[in-house]
């Protein structure tokens, strides 16, 4: 066929998946109707997963898992945003990771709102000010975040989803060509970016500031200056990508967690957070983990954090595999907690990948 009977096809599928859309558009929102109706959430991470799992099984190609999610992606974020004034808390400022985390798993169309600390997240959330939070919980390289370790201890918001991100970083500049006498950043991504700066931009003054966007708006004000942040951050203020991926170290993931007001149902590949804290006596630990091995209950994770309460005493956040209504699961914490001083069950949520 020549090139103008395919345009012609094109156009004639658009008008197809437009009508489509539409018509999905329309029964969406009859759904959102019977969720206000029975003051159900917006969001619903198991009916997301079953969507998405369901349109990557249905497609024979050329498009990828990937390309299948993404657009999909944005479908039911517009659909979400139809049904209600859906609203997402991060940590701000714009075009962070934590922004690039939250649109990732919520699309483009609903509302953002950036807050200036993660405990400003989970007020927001639990005020609902917001429908929901994203705030970051551990990195594959710097570990725990400790601020957001520290306000599920006592937030009665659960988590209801996690994000995987992987953390790559851009040079940014106001054109290709322009000198570069400065460059800006949040002083994590200048030290992982470390050993390309003083490859590629040796004796170039490194400045540290607040965040990657903050760096981002200092590179569009200023002539000589660069910044190290996201390819949204560039779309935000307007600033060329000089060079991509400039981190040292590759397989630098942060994990993001999904705050609302409670948990979804099980989807049959779920991960489960708890946090508790055990009573001072010997072998108290080992007693209190052993009903999971008992009840064959695979530990994903352990970490620790000082209570704050009494010195030298501390709870554990643990992340198990499995849904906490699951019999077996439900057995096993049933006996851990009796081991505790103090237990919550933090959320119950998908399984995702990196």
């Amino acid at each position: 066929m020549d090139l103008d009977t395919l345009r012609k096809k094109i156009d004639e599928l658009d008008a197809q998946i437009v009508r489509l859309l539409n018509e999905r558009t329309d029964a969406a929102a009859e759904i959102g109707k019977v969720k206000q109706r029975d003051a159900s959430s917006v969001y619903v991470p198991a009916r997301e997963k079953d969507v998405l799992d369901r349109a990557c099984s249905l497609s024979d190609g050329p498009l990828t898992d990937r390309n299948i999610r993404a657009i999909y992606r944005e479908i039911m974020s517009a659909a979400i945003a139809l049904e209600s004034r859906a609203s997402i808390a991060f940590l701000g400022p714009a075009s962070t990771h934590s922004h690039t985390a939250s649109v990732f798993r919520f699309g483009s169309s609903v509302e953002y709102l950036p807050c200036e600390s993660i405990s400003e997240v989970f007020n927001a959330v639990e005020k609902q000010v917001a429908n929901y939070g994203v705030v970051p919980i551990e990195n594959s390289i710097q570990g725990g975040v400790t601020a957001a370790q520290d306000c599920l201890l006592t937030s009665p918001l659960k988590v209801c989803a996690e994000i995987y991100l992987p953390i790559s970083h851009q040079l940014l500049v106001q054109s290709h060509d322009q000198q570069i006498d400065k460059v800006f950043s949040h002083p994590q991504a200048l030290a992982q970016c470390r050993h390309w700066l003083d490859k590629h931009l040796h004796g170039v003054e490194q400045v540290p500031v607040s965040s990657t966007a903050r760096a981002a708006e200092l590179a569009a004000q200023e002539a000589g200056v660069a910044a190290i942040a996201t390819t949204l951050a560039a779309e935000q203020y307007n600033l060329e990508v000089r060079n991509h991926e400039i981190q040292d170290s590759g397989g630098n993931t942060t994990r993001f967690l999904v705050l609302g007001q409670d948990y979804g149902k099980p989807t049959g590949s779920d991960k489960t957070s708890i946090c508790f804290g055990v009573k001072h006596e010997v072998g108290a630990l080992f007693s209190s983990l052993k009903p999971l091995h008992t009840h064959g209950i695979n530990m994903l994770k352990i970490e620790s954090r000082p209570s704050k309460t009494k010195n030298w005493e501390y709870f554990f956040f643990v992340d198990i595999a499995g849904h906490a209504s699951d019999e077996k699961v439900q057995a096993a914490l049933t006996e851990l907690k009796g081991h505790c001083s103090v237990f919550n069950v933090l959320g119950s949520y998908p399984q995702s990948t990196v």
